[in-house]
């Protein structure tokens, strides 16, 4: 080794006993990494089991690179000849999570990090000051921000060109290969393209098989700005992915109230604090609701939560203070708590990898951590709904573009009442043909670039076959008669992969099935709970007037729903699983059930009896003209009179297909379609006419909402003192 790669080995070992601490030593791929970044200005993928310190080498190389550039400026001829720009280490990471994460870890190591996002837009301009004065190292964004039209026109060219050293963290987003792809990630071809030359790249994750190793090298290696550069070399550094300090086990358990019992039996047996991760917010929400009531105590954390509960949450299992969080995947990439000791999945994420990932977050700094999966027979129709908010097809991305070839821009508001996507897709479309060109963001939305673009069917098929191949493969793994870490490995394509001597499967088994009588009465009852409420629509979609719809704006008082009830969700614990069994997609049509006619009456005691009790008895019930269970909706609303000795007054009359609630289009298309379809019948406005109080509106599935809410306008229309809904389920 040269004098000068000793005199930066002595530098960078100092700067990490600064960062973590008198004994800590850099591992020989950490030095590898930090001598390519410091001294040959190279760019460098890591892919480093979690834990194994991949924040110390980007730590370490800002601290060297801005000593360096330090003692440049001091030094006018060393100036000139300054390998590299003076600008700070550039992090883009995902999570606000990560961000505060790395900003305490920066502060540890002497190094002044910053970050923008969306949770401090008013320190923007300082930030942006505090850049061009050269008083920031480390400046942390989300992939989102680059394409931010305010950051990207104003603040990204310069900081392009000025920085010292770029970071990708959670690199396997980049690949739509990987399990958590994000579209703003390939927004990072740009960026790279227009760095100097020479300026260090680093990649990390801790989640990459090789055909995502492959792919996030492939776009590493994009062209310098300077077109004579040669192509860069990436230097890949791939270690063992095996976890020590993990014991990892399934537990096969035959409902979701077992699982919540087993929860309730054993928590205590699970090491210090930890994660008890679900695959719904429904069900995060259910099973920290009902482990509180057994006296545990937990938090809920979903992406539904203000970021402020978010940070009280994650500060609470740091502390200790509770014994754990019940999350989704929203506690995910970043999450650091050294000594997190045990990660219990109810439900089993859609791919060995993402399971990877996420039972990592335990057992950093203890010498066991235990990781649990208990997956469920809702697991699959769970993966199959995400599944389906994937690419939409050609002919729904054609219609979105030559909506968008006009002389406006277009919000993602505006184009709802033109194009039939729900917003969630339609915002991860419009990203996805942003980022090949074809269209682009600017002020007040977006633009068709009217550039060539491909729909590239193929590479879709391709990456839906590999999600169903790791869908199988997780069930497989809940299964496998071996090794459990040595089938994640090798899932993860670890060269590196044996026996780890320490799951269920290699020595004896620490926990059991087994659930106390009690507990399993518990969670039946409370699981077997019916009611969730519906909350009513107040406002207008956007945009519908140029669509010729003539609505905007709040719904008028006098022709909007009360709140009201259904059974409950089909993402439930509880009801989910027979509530899908009777209202989901393609399911036959019949005669209510007894059990769910009389989860029915339940709901409606306890709306009668309760704190948000409805204003006054029901004088009548009408039923919704349902065309997907027209005799379900009908035999449920008799039921519901009969009982309630009630008169049955009618049905709102549908024309076509309007009447079905589907999970087609997104509010502005709903509200379109029904437009006009809706009819009161003479002989019910009749009815209505003598009406001493509300009347009961009934329906199978409420998804987007807007049958409800417009059916609930024609009856107050057409003279209703007050609209109660009342359905079966709620999509969601």
């Amino acid at each position: 080794m040269s004098l000068e790669r000793t005199a930066v080995r002595q530098r960078a070992e100092a700067v990490l006993r600064r960062l973590a601490g008198d004994q800590a030593r850099l591992r020989e791929d950490q030095w590898r990494a930090i001598e390519a970044l410091v001294i040959d200005r190279r760019r460098v993928l890591c892919v480093q089991r979690t834990g194994w310190g991949k924040s110390a080498v980007y730590f370490v190389a800002t601290a060297l690179l801005r000593e360096r550039d330090a003692a440049a400026q001091r030094d006018a001829a060393a100036q000139r000849d300054a390998a590299g720009p003076a600008g700070p280490t550039v992090i883009v990471s995902p999570l606000l999570a990560l961000m505060r994460n790395q900003v305490d870890a920066a502060a540890r190591a002497g190094i002044r990090a910053r970050t923008i996002n969306s949770a401090n837009l008013d320190e923007w301009d300082e930030i942006t000051a505090e850049i061009h004065a050269g008083t920031v190292d480390v400046l942390l964004i989300s992939p989102e921000r680059l394409n931010n039209p305010d950051f990207r026109d104003g603040v990204l060219p310069k900081l392009a060109a000025t920085t010292g050293l770029l970071v990708v963290d959670e690199a396997h987003c980049v690949s739509d290969w990987g399990h958590d792809f994000r579209p703003d990630y390939r927004r990072l071809r740009t960026f790279l393209g227009k760095l100097p030359e020479r300026t260090p790249v680093l990649a990390t994750t801790a989640t990459a098989n090789a055909r995502v190793t492959q792919d996030v090298a492939e776009q590493l290696g994009t062209e310098p700005a300077a077109p004579a550069a040669p192509r860069p070399d990436v230097l890949v550094l791939r270690g063992s992915l095996d976890r020590e300090s993990l014991r990892l086990g399934v537990l096969d358990l035959p409902s979701p109230a077992h699982r919540l019992g087993w929860l309730a039996d054993h928590l205590d047996r699970l090491p210090g604090s930890g994660i008890i991760y679900t695959l719904t917010v429904a069900a995060a929400t259910e099973t920290a609701e009902f482990l509180r009531s057994r006296g545990w105590a937990v938090a809920a954390y979903t992406g539904q939560a203000e970021d402020a509960d978010r940070r009280a949450a994650e500060q609470d299992l740091l502390d200790n203070k509770i014994k754990a969080l019940v999350a989704t995947s929203a506690l995910g990439m970043g999450f650091d708590k050294p000594d997190l000791g045990f990660v219990v999945h109810l439900g089993a994420p859609p791919s060995p990898i993402a399971y990877y990932q996420q039972v990592g977050r335990a057992g950093r700094a203890v010498e066991h951590a235990e990781v649990l999966l208990l997956p469920g027979a809702e697991d699959a129709a769970i993966w199959r709904y995400f599944a389906s908010l994937a690419f939409p097809p050609e002919e729904q991305v054609r219609a979105v573009l030559a909506v968008l070839r006009t002389d406006r821009p277009l919000s993602t508001q505006a184009l709802e009442p033109l194009v039939d996507l729900r917003r969630a897709r339609l915002e991860l479309m419009l990203k996805v043909l942003d980022v090949d060109g074809a269209v682009r963001r600017v002020r007040g939305g977006w633009l068709a670039t009217g550039e060539p673009w491909l729909y590239d069917g193929a590479r879709l098929r391709r990456v839906a076959a590999a999600r169903a191949t790791e869908q199988q493969a997780m069930i497989e793994y809940a299964a496998t008669a071996g090794c459990r870490m040595r089938y994640l490995r090798e899932c993860l394509d670890d060269a590196e992969a044996v026996d780890c001597g320490r799951c269920d499967r290699c020595a004896e088994a620490l926990f059991t099935p087994e659930v106390s009588p009690t507990a399993l009465t518990v969670a039946q009852t409370f699981l077997g709970r019916p009611g969730v409420q519906i909350a009513p629509k107040k406002l207008w979609p956007t945009g519908l007037e140029s669509v010729g719809v003539p609505l905007k704006g709040r719904i008028a008082p006098t022709e909007q729903a009360l709140p009201g009830r259904a059974v409950g969700r089909l993402s439930d614990l509880g009801w989910g699983g027979r509530l899908r069994g009777l209202v989901g997609e393609g399911t036959p049509d019949g005669e209510v059930p007894d059990e769910v006619a009389a989860a029915v009456i339940e709901v409606l005691k306890a709306w009668a009896h309760g704190d948000d009790r409805w204003p006054s008895r029901p004088a009548g019930v009408v039923a919704v003209d349902s065309r997907s269970h027209p005799m379900l909706v009908g035999s449920l609303a008799e039921r519901i009179a009969t009982v309630g000795r009630l008169p049955l007054l009618g049905r709102v009359s549908s024309a076509g297909s309007a009447g079905a609630d589907g999970p087609r289009g997104n509010s502005a298309q709903r509200v379109r379609t029904l437009h006009g379809t809706l009819t009161v019948p003479e002989s019910l406005a009749g009815a209505l006419a003598g009406l001493a109080g509300p009347v009961l509106l009934v329906d199978d599935l409420v998804d987007s909402g807007w049958t409800m809410t417009m059916a609930a306008r024609e009856l107050r229309r057409a003279g209703a003192q007050a609209v109660l809904p009342l359905a079966l389920a709620l999509a969601a």
